[in-house]
Order: structure tokens, then sequence, then C-alpha cells
């Protein structure tokens, strides 16, 4: 039953980062795709009524972690409490940012709020990131399960890490570089004009330093972390998920240069998919591994709720998420085509 909610979470996770990666991704080029208020409105608009809905998934994530692995709830909550306080603050920053903007008609605050949309957003692409690394890299657990990260130390491996060293500096720079990639599809697919061209530009040159650091990464992480190509050896049926990232990375540049948007973007979807599963298959049975003593690491099994609990969490659990998937697929299929460049009431 562990192993069930292991790979449940593991989906929510990646659908949050597909869904709401690509607004995020869409911030941080906010900046640079468009060159003046009617551009920078119509990117706000290509995920205007979507944007909040998709952070659903965040919650939900960490609300059956809570529910599954309540260990890992409390160590890492407690071990990453700076780090996730400043997400939250770029969190509430983004989402004023988005809706003080269209309340707003002086350039001097509809600028600072642009600023505030797209630096936020690109630093949360950073964090995401790193915290990924620190789940793959390790934590200094102790013999209780519970640990403290400072925000840097030497940004060296080891017993002592900090949230950032050079290792979860390179995941982060990895993930805000596949995010800008996923956000300028999402942007072209649903924009026309300047807009849509700057963004596909875009996406070409992005393309390139993302297949880079997905090779640099890859080698990285399997002399970071030698579990995770221990467990591609010991299980050669998990080989399928770095599959789909190759298919969804080489998918990507041959569906821009036909300059099919809908494929492109669903392309990147596979990617990230890809990428993620093979981070979460290369680690599993470990859910937070330990950089002290491999003995401290929690695993699906000493970090899980009690079984009783599980089962009948599990019911609720898919109604829950029927009706999340029914909420979504209502509010895209609204929203299907590309965006308009006037101006609503709130901006969007």
């Amino acid at each position: 039953m562990q192993t069930i909610w292991f790979c449940l979470i593991a989906i929510m996770v990646a659908m949050y980062v597909v869904l709401d990666g690509f607004d995020l991704g869409a911030g941080a080029i906010h900046l640079w795709v468009a060159r003046d208020d009617a551009e920078r409105q119509q990117v706000i608009r290509s995920i205007g009524p979507v944007w909040d809905g998709n952070e659903v998934w965040l919650l939900a994530a960490g609300g059956t972690l809570y529910f599954a692995f309540p260990a890992l709830y409390a160590s890492g909550f407690s071990g990453f409490y700076l780090p996730l306080m400043i997400v939250l603050w770029l969190l509430i920053l983004r989402g004023i940012a988005v809706e003080f903007r269209g309340q707003m008609s002086s350039p001097v605050w509809l600028r600072l709020w642009d600023v505030v949309f797209s630096g936020s957003s690109l630093l949360l692409a950073v964090f995401f990131g790193a915290a990924l690394g620190n789940v793959v890299r390790g934590v200094p657990l102790n013999a209780q399960g519970y640990f403290f990260e400072a925000l840097w130390t030497n940004f060296r491996l080891g017993p002592n890490t900090g949230v950032l060293d050079w290792f979860t500096i390179i995941v982060g720079v990895a993930a805000l570089a596949t995010l800008v990639l996923h956000g300028a599809l999402w942007v072209a697919l649903k924009t026309d004009g300047p807009v849509h061209g700057r963004s596909l530009t875009l996406a070409r040159a992005v393309w390139w330093i993302v297949l880079v650091l997905t090779v640099v990464l890859t080698a990285i992480t399997f002399k970071v972390q030698p579990g995770v190509p221990a467990n591609l050896v010991a299980h050669p049926w998990g080989y399928v998920f770095p599959a789909l990232a190759l298919f969804g990375l080489a998918g990507m540049l041959w569906f821009i240069r036909k300059q099919d948007e809908l494929k492109s973007f669903l392309a990147s979807c596979l990617y990230i998919v890809g990428m993620l599963t093979s981070a979460v298959f290369g680690l599993y049975p470990l859910i937070l591994p330990a950089s002290t003593n491999p003995a401290f690491s929690l695993t699906v099994d000493n970090a899980k709720a009690p079984d009783y609990g599980l089962r009948i969490g599990l019911a609720w659990w898919i109604v829950g998420m029927i009706l999340v998937a029914a909420y979504h697929y209502h509010v895209y299929r609204s929203f299907a085509g590309k965006v308009k460049i006037e101006v609503s009431e709130k901006g969007y």
C-alpha cells in the first residue's frame, strides 16, 4: 500500500510541474517575449484562467504527503523551513502581481508588477529545482529522522550541506531552463503575432541548453547518488522512464521545427514527466536519503502512515482526483484556442 501512495504522490508532483510549470515559465519569459503593455497582457492572458487552479496540485500533493508519509512531512517541513518560507513568499508575490496588475493604470506600477511577476516566477523555478536536488542528493538526517540545513554552507557535498551547493544549483538551473522552454512553448501555443514568433525563437534556443543540461545532470546524478543507476541496472524495465524523457526531448525539437505548437508542448510535458519519474524510480524505496548515515534514510516503509488509514484514504483520494480532473477538463476545454489582446477588467 505504501508503494501505491508513493506512486500517487509522484504522479501528483509531476502533474503540478507540468501544469504550473508552464505558467511559471511564462512568467519567467514575460519581460523577454513581450515588448509593450498589450503584448505583456497577451502573455498574462495565456495563463490567466488557469494559473491559480494549477497550484491546487501543489496543495493536494502536500496534503497527501502529510497523510501518507507523516514522518517525511514532519522531517522535510522542519528541515527545509527557511527555503519553504522563501517559496511561500514567492508564491504570494507572484499571485498578487498578477491580480494587482489588472487593478493599476499607472505605468510605474504596471512595470513594477511585471518585474515582480517575472522575477518571482524565475526564482520559484530555481528553488523547486534545488528542492529536487536536495531530495536526490540527500540531507543530513539524524537518528531520529530530523535535520536542519542552512540556505548554504560551503557549496560542497558532504555531511554539512546547505540547501544550495554546486549540485543543487545545477539542478535549479536545469529546472529553470526546462520551465522556460515549457513556458515558451505554451505561450507560442496560446498566442499569435510577435509574441508567438519570439516565443518559438526562444524555445529553439533554450532547447539546446536543456539538451546539454540533461546530459550533464544525468552524469553527475549517477555520481552523487549511486542508487539511481543501481536501481536501473537491477530493474531494467525502469529504463522506460528515461526513454520517455528522451522521446520528449527529441519530439520537442522535431515539432518546433515543424511549427506544430500543440505537439511540441505535449512533447515538453512528456520530457518533464520522464525526467521526474526517472528520479523517483531511481530513488525508490528511499523518499529522503540521508547524507550522514544511510541507515537514517527515510523510506516508504519507515515513514508511512498505518495501513488501515492508507486503505481508507485511497477511496477518498480517488473521489477527490475525479473531481479535480473534471474541473481541469472543463477549464482547459473552455479556454481552448488563441488568446486575444483586448484588455479585460482584471487585466487578463
